[in-house]
């Protein structure tokens, strides 16, 4: 099955390419419609030129080339899908808006574009600024509590990441984001237990197994040091 979704996007790529138009974009197009566009809550599209040619920034992938349909529109093989520029008729912000199947249907402005300086909650963990990402998410939860942006368990991988690197004060970062996004879960305080336990910390340790021990009573790593760390405070 992927061999033939790969294979069906490498033949989408070459039809496409081949009908791809050369456009003379002017200086002052470039400089309006450059810049970061809001995909998602926690992803953005980044236009850029380079040549008079059109690239985008999306999902990792540093330099996707659409294929060039008019000055306004192109298509994106990696979305598939057909988008062009479009200004806000009240905001009179630029837009990056899908041109439907049916053409004759109303314009949408999906994806606003955003200041240069804007960061989406995943930009700002990347960037290890733990504090600012906890806002953002909790923004994100405060919309919608089942997002799959504040999955717990890809955050715990994330902080073990760290951990097995030895990158203690970024693993306790993550776990902290984790605690503040699900403080009912045994887990998150277990976790960043551990990464406290690893940086040297025992009594931040004693501090989350007891708060992971409120929400499962047979955590049994929890109860293990819990008890171990208050026999040696009464010897």
């Amino acid at each position: 099955m992927k061999t033939k979704i790969v294979l069906l996007s490498l033949f989408l790529l070459i039809i496409a390419s081949s009908c791809s138009k050369s456009v003379d974009f002017t200086p002052e197009f470039i400089a309006e419609t450059s810049g970061k566009y809001l995909y998602n809550q926690d992803d953005v599209i980044e236009v850029f030129y380079n040549n008079q040619k059109l690239f985008l920034k999306w999902r990792g992938d540093e330099k996707i080339e659409p294929v060039v349909l008019g000055k306004n529109t192109f298509f994106v093989v990696d979305m598939y899908k057909k988008l062009q520029f479009v200004k806000h008729p009240e905001t009179k912000t630029w837009c990056l808006s899908i041109i439907p199947e049916n053409e004759n249907d109303s314009i949408t402005y999906d994806f606003m574009k955003v200041d240069d300086t804007f960061k989406t909650p995943n930009m700002h963990l990347m960037d290890k600024e733990y504090d600012k990402a906890i806002a953002g998410y909790l923004e994100i939860k405060k919309k919608d509590s089942t997002s799959i942006y504040l999955d717990e368990g890809d955050f715990n991988r994330l902080g073990y990441e760290f951990l097995r690197k030895k990158e203690y004060s970024d693993a306790i970062g993550v776990f902290k984001l984790n605690v503040a996004l699900h403080p009912e879960s045994d887990n998150v305080y277990d976790s960043l237990a551990d990464a406290y336990l690893r940086s040297g910390d025992s009594l931040q340790a004693f501090n989350n197994y007891t708060k992971a021990l409120e929400y499962d009573s047979g955590n049994r790593r929890a109860k293990q040091y819990t008890e171990a760390y208050n026999k040696k405070k009464t010897k």
